[in-house]
């Protein structure tokens, strides 16, 4: 069996990231803690040892999701996805980031997505094939997805 992810929630409204919380114990993984602004976010990069932050682009502090995602990459301590409403608003380059879960989600596809990001931290490539309803970058698409030979 993998190891379950140890997951970080930097979500500003309260009820989303308690039922994200909620649905990602339910997966089986462990949530390590939850951030409301980029402050929190980057105070948190290294006093928790998450595998994967979900960060919301918009946070209390305005649209600072990608500047902590940015500060992850760089960290080197957690591999950052975004969720979000807004995906038109992450750059090209993702800031680093795996991809996007697009919100609203549904139980179904966060679970789907959860395994795969599972698969793709701990024994990557991911063997399962890339949920609905979530997008690669374009640098973990080259990694992750192997071309057809």
């Amino acid at each position: 069996m993998i190891e379950p992810l140890k997951v970080l929630i930097v979500e500003d409204e309260a009820l989303l990231a308690m039922e994200l919380e909620s649905l990602i114990e339910e997966a089986g993984h462990s949530v390590v803690g939850w951030a409301t602004s980029s402050g929190e976010a980057v105070d948190m990069v290294d006093s928790t040892d998450a595998d994967i932050a979900f960060v919301d682009i918009h946070l209390a502090d305005g649209a600072t999701g990608v500047e902590v995602a940015e500060h992850f990459r760089r960290s080197k301590r957690s591999m950052v996805v975004f969720m979000t409403a807004n995906p038109k608003r992450i750059p090209d380059h993702f800031a680093g980031a795996i991809g996007v879960i697009a919100k609203p989600y549904t139980m179904n596809g966060l679970t789907s997505a959860l395994r795969y990001l599972q698969e793709g931290v701990r024994r990557p490539p991911p063997e399962s094939v890339l949920p609905a309803g979530f997008t690669l970058s374009p640098a973990f698409q080259t990694v992750w997805i192997p071309t057809a030979a």
